[in-house]
């Protein structure tokens, strides 16, 4: 299948939420973590969500250059061709994008959407984030507004950040504190701001205790019941109900209670990154111990042309990483959910 268009997108939101499951949203950083996550996507028979973060935009980008608008629109042209041979739906995504990176990075990639979709074709990505948690909530929900109206027109999705999420992720740093945990009033007055779904569609991620990065259990304590107190308050406010489409940041490492808490209370994706990193990485640490006389040339020795060739480790990697998709899937309920 192509990737997802705009319509497509919207009905796998929905049908998430009607469902009480979520896709994995899984960060890619080359067309190889690309392929393995479109084939954990095609095994567990799951659309899903692929995305790029900024600093996995500069490292697509080159490091001659270093540009994070030509990485993510090389990646997803890519994927827009490699996509059409698996039997899933996937949506394409950017991640965190803060305030000093707008310019560089989301503003262009909606602009370059929004003039395809003018010529009357789709948009390039299907949503964008825009991570305003280091800002204010006044400042952060003003360019929110600005960014919704823009990706309005080119048919897009904006996701919004909008109290913090602990720990670092490309820069952007939180301490884990009381402060990450977002508030009715927070999302009465992102409401206010944005609408719900009248100016545009949006993602939010509210924060319940999330924390980027790995940390051991009891270091973190998660609060997913706290978003049908958000959804709640809201809805007794405006009179919708269960007003929020809610991303789940920071999953690496989460229970499956916790998992499981948040889809009953509207979470619709769910960021995975550290675990399939760890997943990528493991096999290929795996075969260079296992074999070190042959992937280097010891002793004047020539080494074993098979053993250091990209493919053969790189085959085991995606192998590693596609694995961690199909689990991200069935802890998820994504699995067997596909779109026929």
């Amino acid at each position: 299948m192509p990737i997802a268009t705009p319509e497509v997108y919207n009905e796998m939101l929905d049908r998430a939420k009607a469902g009480k499951f979520a896709y994995p949203a899984i960060n890619v950083t080359s067309s190889q973590t690309l392929n393995a996550a479109l084939r954990g996507f095609a095994e567990a028979e799951s659309d899903g969500i692929v995305q790029i973060s900024t600093g996995g935009a500069e490292f697509l980008g080159g490091q001659y250059k270093k540009d994070m608008v030509t990485g993510a629109v090389a990646l997803a042209e890519f994927a827009h061709v490699v996509a059409e041979k698996y039997p899933v739906n996937i949506a394409l995504h950017t991640d965190h994008c803060p305030k000093d990176k707008l310019d560089a990075y989301v503003r262009p990639l909606l602009a370059l959407s929004e003039e395809r979709v003018k010529a009357g074709g789709n948009p390039l990505f299907q949503s964008h984030m825009w991570d305003g948690s280091a800002e204010t909530l006044s400042d952060n929900l003003a360019i929110a507004q600005e960014l919704l109206e823009q990706a309005r027109r080119a048919k897009i999705i904006l996701e919004v950040e909008i109290t913090p999420t602990g720990g670092e992720e490309d820069g952007v740093s939180h301490e884990i504190n009381d402060s990450l945990y977002t508030t009715v009033e927070d999302a009465i007055r992102t409401a206010e701001a944005l609408g719900l779904g009248e100016k545009g569609r949006y993602l939010l991620a509210a924060s319940f205790g999330n924390v980027h990065g790995v940390y051991k259990p009891g270091n973190v304590v998660l609060r997913p019941e706290l978003l049908k107190e958000l959804n709640d308050g809201v809805a007794a406010k405006f009179g919708k109900q269960s007003p929020f489409d809610f991303v789940f940041h920071g999953g690496s490492g989460s229970s499956e209670e916790e998992i499981r808490i948040a889809l009953e209370n509207g979470v619709v994706k769910m960021n995975i990154d550290t675990d399939t990193q760890y997943a990528f990485t493991r096999p290929v640490a795996d075969h260079m111990f296992r074999q070190y006389d042959g992937v280097l040339k010891i002793d004047g020795e020539v080494g074993d042309k098979k053993q250091y060739d990209p493919r053969t480790w790189g085959k085991l990697a995606e192998a590693g990483m596609a694995a961690r998709v199909v689990t991200a899937a069935n802890n998820l309920r994504s699995a067997g959910n596909k779109m026929k």
